[in-house]
């Protein structure tokens, strides 16, 4: 069962502005990362359903996020049909992220008042995913439809709309200035943010620092 709420969840996102997206069959590398990104100020942080018995990992992390990262909002992501969002739900998944818009997945998540954000590769999906009560849209793959220059023509009609880009974000100020300015409530970021070879030599403080860089630009480019 979610131990956050959907208004806390989408909140978070917002205040923060940045959600890791990250995935790794071994329960003790996604320990770590999960709690560098805390000591780095992430509050939402969205493990993957990317791999053989993805589910098990999430469970464990679940558990040890409860204990040793008690603020942190976990969440999963490519979810793409609805039994795997009632699995990851029952698991106690916090919210659920898909790389496109399934109608389905959205019952399942409203209810249980979980917030589903998912892909949207246009405005009519966006539109669609809106009307199925998706308050936060993931613009995916971000770079691909349009980049910050989507985001920003399409917020000019549809201003209430509250964006998440995922793909082709990375944690550098030219970067993420673009995608602020732009008007997204969130960015996603995966590999640039955990860079392989990092995560080989176990840098975890190298994860933090990155996280709270990001974060610092994200901020100054919001006032």
């Amino acid at each position: 069962m979610a131990k956050f709420s959907k208004i806390e969840v989408i909140s978070a996102m917002a205040s923060t502005g940045m959600v890791p997206v990250f995935y790794n069959k071994d329960i003790e590398i996604s320990k770590n990362v999960l709690k560098a990104c805390y000591d780095g100020g992430v509050r939402a942080f969205e493990f993957t359903n990317r791999g053989d018995l993805a589910h098990e990992v999430f469970c464990d992390l679940i558990k040890f996020a409860a204990k040793e990262c008690p603020e942190m909002i976990l969440g999963v992501g490519s979810v793409v049909d609805a039994g795997t969002a009632s699995l990851y739900i029952q698991l106690g998944a916090n919210f659920v992220v898909g790389p496109l818009f399934n109608p389905d997945v959205a019952k399942v998540c409203n209810r249980r008042l979980i917030p589903y954000t998912p892909g949207c590769g246009s405005v009519t999906e966006v539109g669609f995913a809106q009307e199925a009560g998706c308050d936060l849209c993931k613009i995916f793959p971000a770079g691909n439809v349009g980049g910050p220059s989507f985001v920003k023509n399409m917020m000019a009609p549809m201003p209430w709309s509250m964006l998440m880009v995922t793909g082709a974000v990375e944690p550098t100020e030219e970067n993420l200035s673009v995608w602020v300015k732009a008007g997204v409530t969130c960015v996603g970021m995966g590999s640039k943010l955990f860079p392989s070879d990092v995560i080989a030599a176990k840098n975890w403080g190298a994860v933090s620092d990155k996280c709270r860089e990001s974060l610092a630009i994200i901020a100054k480019y919001r006032k």
